[in-house]
């Protein structure tokens, strides 16, 4: 996935999201691993296929091969960079550990199903 593109792609979703109303993102994405301990994601695909998606299309490392090629970044820069996200996912985690869940009704909270206004999507088939 291209994290450039979608990041655009999300720019125009808010601004119409603004001045529209809910709109509706689909990103399709791989999984590495299986969904739980008890799924090593290896019997239903093999660990080559696995290998060869994360080569090729692994989000993270086309960003950082971005970075340290036409954006010009140093690897030593890139590094750093690294470690301040990590920095900031950790904190993340560790506040995110000291809240209460969520109560109940959020599960249904902000939930769209009027009819749609605005102009029609674009690139689906959604009956108007």
């Amino acid at each position: 996935m291209n994290v450039l593109a979608v990041r655009e792609a999300v720019k125009i979703a808010m601004q119409h999201a603004r001045e529209y109303g809910p709109i509706m993102m689909e990103m399709d994405t791989y999984r590495y691993h299986g969904h739980s301990m008890s799924d090593p994601g290896i019997t239903y695909r093999s660990r080559e296929e696995v290998s060869g998606v994360r080569q090729a299309r692994d989000p993270v490392a086309t960003v950082k091969n971005w970075l340290l090629g036409p954006a010009g970044a140093t690897a030593e820069e890139v590094k750093e960079l690294e470690g301040q996200v990590r920095k900031e996912i950790d904190a993340a985690v560790e506040q995110a550990k000291k809240e209460l869940p969520p109560p109940a009704s959020e599960l249904t909270r902000d939930i769209f199903a009027g009819p749609w206004v605005g102009p029609p999507p674009r690139m689906c088939n959604i009956p108007l």
